[in-house]
């Protein structure tokens, strides 16, 4: 396998109409943002490219430009923004599972139930579960709630997750996501129903949305996958059959290379072969 460290954006940049870029650990770690993506999405946009943002994040993409405001990428970055939380908002309103709903996730999640006739309610009230992460995720973990699982996991209710992600960076301490408590509930032989990537719905949903912002559809063979998750941002892409840039300064950097922003080529390849993938490049950041 080879793949090949790439040294901005305006490399690839030709082959490309869209842009699907992941979020957290692409354009910033949580706490700050990475001082060279505005400028570089802009220079793709500006090219004549579309971009869409694809966050994992459990809340509506109405919420993110302020949060991205504030670390200090701009409008000018993107076209749209598409979340976890959307769909997953647009799932529970249809209330397939019902109108109650057990919540699990910090207070600042619980916008995702606005407008959706979908009561929060206790775990013994409820007739599924949603999360968004741990209550606290500054200090909890997976196995924090393995005891309340049992006996959720007994009463055979449904969990929705909001975020896939199993674990993200906060400045330089890693935080656990939904996607690991949603984990530990399947492994408990709870069933779990994802939203957000690398499932392929959200695929489908992002397909649309770019049709609708460049008035024609998107060839897959001219849309660019951008994250730094192998087992969200690059497997979905590549379920997807989209062509995928491997962003390594993000989660995965203790996985490639002693320094951030010096990714050693051979440790990428071995990191990407034991996840079976191949994006069509690396990178430590984007950069034009």
């Amino acid at each position: 396998m080879t793949i090949p460290l790439i040294s901005g954006l305006s490399a690839l940049a030709d082959k490309y109409d869209a842009i699907l870029c992941d979020v957290w650990g692409v354009l910033h770690n949580g706490m700050t943002g990475y001082p060279t993506v505005t400028e570089t999405l802009a220079k793709f946009r500006a090219k004549g490219g579309t971009v869409l943002l694809l966050s994992n994040a459990p809340r509506p993409s109405t919420q993110i430009p302020k949060i991205l405001e504030g670390l200090g990428i701009t409008h000018g970055a993107y076209d749209d923004i598409l979340t976890s939380g959307d769909a997953t908002k647009t799932f529970i309103a249809t209330h397939q599972l019902g109108t109650k709903c057990y919540a699990i996730g910090p207070a600042r999640d619980n916008n995702l139930f606005d407008d959706t006739g979908v009561a929060q309610v206790s775990a013994d009230e409820a007739g599924f579960i949603v999360v968004t992460g741990p209550f606290n995720d500054e200090d909890e973990g997976p196995e924090d709630y393995r005891e309340l699982f049992t006996s959720l996991v007994a009463r055979d209710l449904p969990m929705v997750c909001a975020n896939p992600d199993i674990i993200v960076e906060r400045g330089d301490k890693h935080i656990y996501c939904a996607g690991a408590l949603a984990r530990l509930y399947e492994e408990m032989n709870g069933k779990v129903i994802y939203f957000g990537k690398p499932y392929g719905p959200i695929y489908d949903v992002a397909r649309a949305r770019l049709a609708g912002l460049r008035g024609r559809a998107v060839e897959d063979s001219r849309i660019l996958a951008v994250g730094d998750g192998i087992a969200t941002d690059i497997k979905g892409a590549a379920d997807a059959g989209l062509d995928a840039l491997f962003i390594t300064g993000g989660i995965a950097a203790g996985h490639v290379g002693d320094h951030p922003e010096r990714p050693d080529q051979a440790r990428v390849i071995q990191y990407c072969e034991e996840a079976g993938l191949k994006p069509i490049g690396a990178a430590a950041r984007l950069t034009w």
